[in-house]
């Protein structure tokens, strides 16, 4: 009697692994960025000072964020991508907050973030981005539990087939001493 051949475990596709990594990697990128502004704004509601900036760019697209030149310390300075009002015009004065330490740290008058749209991108895209990578982690740790039972039905399986062949081949143990039906080739005719 032939032992049957254990069937592949089953396997799971690199796309669970690929979404649980890139997913991780978008919150851990988030939370950075998150705490980042925080951070700035901290840092500019510690002791703000008030300049007078001008609009020097408007978004225009994807790839061009709104550009606002101010002076600070006695030097010209640039921010980029703050949320301006949405009647702005290049040219006009705008009235900012920068560090009293840092005059990089800059942010619009009566705003708490220098960049109000990447804290709320952060607070959207991280609770998603971990949701899917606890998703993925599941679904990673229910294969590889379902893998491991089947090995181990696979083992089973393995040891009933060996058993069921001994049985076959005449165990004195289990035929209660009787000889199987079986001829074995070796031997006997040699006596004879």
């Amino acid at each position: 009697m032939r032992s049957p051949t254990p069937s592949v475990a089953p396997r799971i596709g690199r796309g669970w692994y690929l979404a649980a990594v890139l997913s991780a990697v978008v919150a851990l990128g988030m939370c950075l960025l998150g705490w980042r502004q925080t951070e700035l704004a901290d840092k500019i509601g510690a002791d703000p000072v008030r300049v007078e900036g001008t609009i020097t760019q408007l978004p225009g697209g994807s790839a061009s964020y709104s550009t606002v030149s101010y002076q600070a310390d006695g030097q010209h300075r640039t921010a980029a991508d703050l949320q301006l009002p949405a009647d702005a015009k290049v040219g006009d004065p705008i009235c900012l907050e920068h560090a009293a330490t840092d005059a990089g740290a800059v942010r619009l008058c009566d705003q708490k973030y220098p960049q109000a749209a990447g804290i709320r991108l952060a607070q959207i895209s991280v609770p998603v981005a971990l949701l899917v990578c606890g998703l993925c982690v599941l679904r990673i740790r229910r294969h590889f539990r379902s893998a491991a039972a089947f090995t181990g039905r696979t083992r089973v399986v393995a040891t009933m087939a060996l058993a069921t062949e001994a049985l076959a081949d005449g165990m004195p143990a289990i035929t209660h001493g009787k000889r199987s039906r079986r001829r074995h080739k070796s031997g006997r005719r040699a006596l004879r």
